[in-house]
């Protein structure tokens, strides 16, 4: 599987499941996506899945359906919380596939 990368079973991303991994100088993770059911507008659309240590599969972030103030398009942004990691999902270079979405990482806006 290509790093940075989340594969869900569908285009329908909001509503799917996925695989992926994302890897950076400071960790390297496999992780597993599953969507969540609520009425709460705020919630994240899925919770992020990894492996402890020890093999056992925790909740490490989520990833949350947002809006462009400018355009009004939708777009997806994932959080890894133990590691202070933020990313948005979007098309994967070299893709065709609206069902493989790519982790473009940013940092805080004050970081150097």
């Amino acid at each position: 599987m290509t790093t940075n990368c989340i594969k869900f079973e569908t285009a329908a991303i909001e509503t799917a499941k996925g695989v992926g991994s994302i890897s950076t100088l400071t960790f390297d993770i496999d992780i597993t996506v599953e969507p969540v059911a609520s009425d709460n507008p705020m919630a994240p659309t899925h919770r992020v899945l990894g492996r402890s240590p020890r093999g056992r599969l925790v909740e490490c972030g989520g990833i949350w359906k947002k809006q462009n103030r400018d355009t009004g398009a939708d777009y997806f942004t994932l959080t890894i919380r133990d590691h202070g990691f933020n990313a948005n999902l979007g098309k994967a270079a070299s893709q065709d596939d609206p069902a493989m979405q790519a982790v473009i990482p940013w940092g805080p806006k004050d970081a150097a």
